[in-house]
């Protein structure tokens, strides 16, 4: 079974840039799409970004559109949210998980199981 681990937050002041990255384990990632997902306290889980198995889609969420960048790397059985411009709204526990893909889109539904995550904190 596919297993993704989340690494790469930290710690940034307004304005500021993180890359986290979601490594697979024991399996390869090329044939998966994959999601971005964050949650903070009080409010539910929200869908992020997402990048196809081709890496010919591409969705964004509107909070984050023009200031994120998903992307992957296959060569290194990994994908990154570069995230910009960080606000202190982006403040949360980001998540990766593979998702269901039709005809070369990414759905919202998981393939995987939620992991530990990363955190993220914009604070000044």
């Amino acid at each position: 079974q596919l297993q993704l681990v989340e690494s790469g937050g930290g710690l940034v002041q307004p304005g500021g840039s993180l890359r986290p990255s979601c490594v697979a384990s024991r399996f390869t990632l090329d044939g998966y799409a994959i999601g971005w997902f964050r949650q903070s306290p009080g409010k539910e889980r929200e869908g992020v970004s997402c990048i196809s198995s081709s890496g010919g889609s591409r969705n964004y969420a509107d909070f984050v559109k023009g200031r994120f960048t998903i992307s992957r790397d296959n060569t290194k059985n990994t994908v990154y949210l570069q995230m910009n411009s960080l606000k202190p709204e982006d403040t949360a526990v980001y998540y990766c998980a593979a998702v269901q893909e039709v005809a070369g889109r990414c759905s919202l539904r998981l393939i995987t199981s939620w992991g530990q995550g990363t955190q993220v904190t914009v604070s000044s």
